[in-house]
């Protein structure tokens, strides 16, 4: 077993007054080259966004973008016809693929927006955009793993273009669960967003993440009431 593990407060930091942003890899103004990505994990940005502010029309291209909000609502539009907004229990992915114009911003001008914004590696390049919204329930989540992202259409959660899996867990204090990979030469990144975890008997804290490769499963921990990510991608790219 192999693990990498970035704390809560060595990640990058950026506040530009309407965007409050800490970036876990390299990311814009953010760059160490010890940290560029988990295998085709390249992005793990946590957001706040002013009321009524966001990011304006903008390109990407042959990247997969998953958004999880945490609380708030944010509207998204893109060239492709969609406008959509996505709170809590959400799960929004985009496949970029030979390019995508989109816009994201807060809908509310009174409170705050909060979100997870993930970028992963495409598994096929120059593929034609996609976009996919779904809404989980919450109660699904509790003390138990619920599939958020997969390769698979016929799967729950969203589907994104890429050998990985995403589940999100919330378990009370004292509760565990063991995480199987569906490809043993994948990794995982378990990220908690909220609360106390232990991962593989790692101590982790609040918006800790923990890499975890050449492994078949992983135990997870509650040592507080918890929220917590957890990422299956390849290693490889």
């Amino acid at each position: 077993m192999k693990t990498v593990l970035h704390k809560a407060d060595s990640r990058g930091h950026a506040n530009h007054g309407w965007l409050d942003s800490h970036h876990t890899f390299s990311f814009a103004n953010y760059y160490d080259p010890d940290r560029m990505n988990f295998g085709v994990l390249r992005v793990l940005n946590d957001d706040v966004i002013a009321g009524g502010r966001g990011f304006g029309k903008h390109p990407h291209e042959n990247m997969e973008i998953i958004s999880i909000p945490l609380y708030g609502d944010l509207e998204h539009e893109d060239s492709m016809g969609n406008k959509e907004v996505i709170k809590e229990g959400d799960i929004q992915s985009m496949s970029a693929g030979t390019g995508v114009f989109h816009s994201e911003y807060n809908k509310n001008e009174d409170k705050e927006v909060h979100l997870l914004q993930i970028w992963i590696l495409p598994k096929k390049r120059n593929i034609d955009p996609t976009y996919s919204q779904i809404s989980m329930k919450l109660e699904d989540r509790k003390n138990k793993l619920q599939q958020i992202v997969s390769p698979n259409r016929e799967d729950a959660g969203v589907t994104i273009n890429q050998d990985a899996w995403f589940n999100i867990t919330e378990l009370d204090k004292g509760k565990s669960i063991q995480y199987t990979l569906h490809d043993p030469t994948n990794g995982v990144y378990a990220f908690v967003i909220e609360g106390d975890a232990s991962v593989n008997e790692q101590e982790l804290n609040r918006r800790d993440g923990l890499g975890v490769y050449q492994v078949d499963t992983i135990d997870v921990k509650a040592d507080t009431n918890s929220k917590i990510l957890i990422m299956e991608v390849p290693m490889r790219f």
